[in-house]
């Protein structure tokens, strides 16, 4: 132990020397929550993205607290995709990652399995969490179509936040 301890800063040390300070990743913070202007602008681009591919989704956004925002469900589309859009945003936001990230863990094996037991976790792709200025400020969930498209209205969604 002591002896990890000490090649760990050997190494620190030896990368200040030669000037190449590690650069750890800071964690994503949360920020001011998303409000309903933002959402509905995030929520207009996704459904405009939708309707021009003929899909019909539904479309959630969170705060920070995981509490809805925003849901619209596009007419026809199928009932069950109301609580899998809210369940994708919730974990976006309260997990601080892509929804994607789960499933690939999930796909990943043995390691992933452990994915299927924390508590509210929708392990598939098409939630993202909201960030503006580097911090969270929500999480956009969308179902309906298929895991893929879903998550490229999230994308045409969230392309409303740098315009």
């Amino acid at each position: 132990m002591k002896t990890q301890l000490l090649i760990v800063v050997l190494i620190f040390y030896s990368l200040i020397a030669f000037g190449q300070q590690p650069k750890p990743s800071a964690p994503l913070i949360y920020g001011e929550s998303v409000n309903l202007e933002t959402a509905k602008k995030i929520a207009a681009a996704g459904e405009a993205f939708a309707i021009k591919n003929q899909w019909t989704v539904v479309i959630a956004i969170v705060d920070t607290g995981g509490n809805t925002v925003l849901l619209q469900r596009m007419d026809n589309t199928q009932i069950g995709s109301v609580d899998v859009a809210l369940g994708k945003a919730r974990t976006a936001n309260n997990f601080k990652r892509p929804t994607k990230a789960f499933e690939d863990a999930i796909a990943g094996g043995a390691a992933g399995a452990r994915v299927l037991s924390i508590d509210g976790v929708y392990a598939i792709e098409g939630g993202e969490p909201i960030i503006s200025n580097g911090k969270i400020i929500g999480g956009i969930g969308v179902s309906g179509m298929s895991s893929t498209q879903d998550e490229e209205v999230v994308k045409a969604g969230l392309s409303a936040l740098n315009k």
